[in-house]
């Protein structure tokens, strides 16, 4: 793709702002992001470093629009509000905060209490996801959660006392030892709560992970992909009897409840991540941050010790000249294209024929004929009015329908 200028409007729409806290207290053993635990001392330079590197974002990209914040990790929950504050009072400094920002933050139920629940909501934080996980206390061992289904229960019922009105519950499914009784009771006790937004995540055993190699080693028993599938359907039947929009494969929400900051991602919108191994996707290009957090320091402080100004292109060349930066990868229109339409796929609604050609200047009917030809025989694509739409046979075998896209 051409190097694309950034001299006039940067970004005109807008982007979204993913900012990764690192720290966990401790580091479940199905977890390949990138935390750590034990490095607390870090933590100091660590936020200050964070700061730092909002703030040369916003220098470089002449302060755009950010229409969402995203606090993820990690336990962001586990830093102090002071330093929470601080975050958000540098992205408020750099960047133009639309007045109704979508800011969340991900948070382990045993770290909300009042006090903290009420300062959040006064520094601006308007969205809880919550990482309930299970309601079943062995399986929460299991899982190496902190918490119990008791504290997972009365941490939601104590955010929406203190005022949050928009608040996600994050649950597991497809777990070794699970059984099915376990996840409808988790299910019926969720809908108990009534949460705005539920979502649902089948365990994937990541390669390095202590779990997968418990599995592989045979202490514990390789769960069960046919009985994950019937766990799905269980919980999709259940939400939806209960009024939920099953608005993209593993989110759920009552109307108004959407995450608009993960539909930024399924509509294949820019973003920009910050912190250490965190994405970004700007203007045909993505790239990311080193992953050592020491590393991550050192670097943002070595681009700040430059004289950092607008930049009027961006490119490879531009990119890897930006301190944290440690990689790019060049996004040409047609992996762009391609991209655009399985993530689109996510969505429930689908994907429009006509936006897509809008965008692209090319109709997707006729781009990817074949692969969707083949889909619709395969009873797990279909048009309707415009929208091109996976079926339910088809958000079971979502993957499978993705890579026809990217051969």
């Amino acid at each position: 793709m051409n190097d694309m200028s950034l001299k006039g409007e940067i970004l005109p729409d807008g982007i979204s702002l993913y900012i990764h806290i690192p720290f966990c207290k401790s580091k479940c053993p199905y977890c390949d992001f990138n935390t750590y635990q034990g490095i607390e001392s870090l933590m100091p330079p660590y936020l200050d470093a964070l700061g730092l590197e909002i703030r040369l974002w916003g220098s470089t990209l002449g302060n755009p629009r950010v229409n969402t914040i995203f606090f993820g990790g990690g336990t962001p929950s586990y830093i102090s509000l002071e330093h929470m504050e601080k975050a958000l009072c540098s992205v408020a400094g750099a960047f133009e905060v639309v007045q109704d920002a979508e800011t969340t933050i991900e948070a382990n139920p045993g770290d909300l209490n009042g006090p903290a629940l009420t300062r959040l909501l006064e520094v601006g934080v308007n969205r809880l996801s919550i990482g309930v996980q299970s309601l079943d206390d062995s399986l929460l061992a299991m899982l190496g959660r902190r918490h119990t289904a008791q504290e997972a229960m009365e941490g939601y019922r104590l955010a929406r006392h203190t005022g949050f009105e928009s608040v996600n519950l994050d649950l597991m499914y497809g777990l070794p030892h699970q059984t099915m009784a376990q996840w409808e009771y988790t299910m019926e006790k969720i809908l108990e709560l009534d949460p705005p937004h539920v979502s649902l995540y089948c365990l994937t055993l990541e390669e390095g992970t202590p779990m997968e190699r418990w599995v592989r080693q045979g202490q514990l028993p390789e769960p069960d992909p046919d009985l994950a599938a019937d766990m799905y359907t269980s919980a999709r039947e259940s939400l939806d009897r209960a009024g939920y929009h099953h608005y993209e494969i593993s989110n759920w929400a009552m109307p108004g409840f959407q995450s608009r900051h993960n539909l930024a991602y399924w509509l294949n919108r820019s973003y920009l991540g910050v912190g250490p191994g965190a994405h970004s996707c700007l203007r045909g290009h993505r790239f990311w941050d080193v992953a050592s957090p020491r590393e991550y320091i050192r670097r943002v402080h070595g681009w700040g010790a430059d004289d950092v100004k607008r930049v009027d292109i961006i490119d490879r060349d531009t990119l890897l000249r930006i301190g944290p930066v440690d990689g790019v990868e060049a996004v040409g229109p047609r992996l762009e294209m391609a991209e655009t339409m399985f993530l689109g796929l996510r969505l429930l609604d689908g994907l429009s024929v006509e936006d897509f050609k809008g965008r692209f200047g090319h109709d997707p009917m006729q781009l990817y004929r074949p692969q969707i030809g083949e889909l619709e025989g395969e009873g797990l694509l279909e048009d309707s009015d415009g929208l091109l739409r996976l079926t339910e046979k088809g958000c079971l075998l979502a993957n499978q329908v993705f890579m026809r896209f990217l051969d």
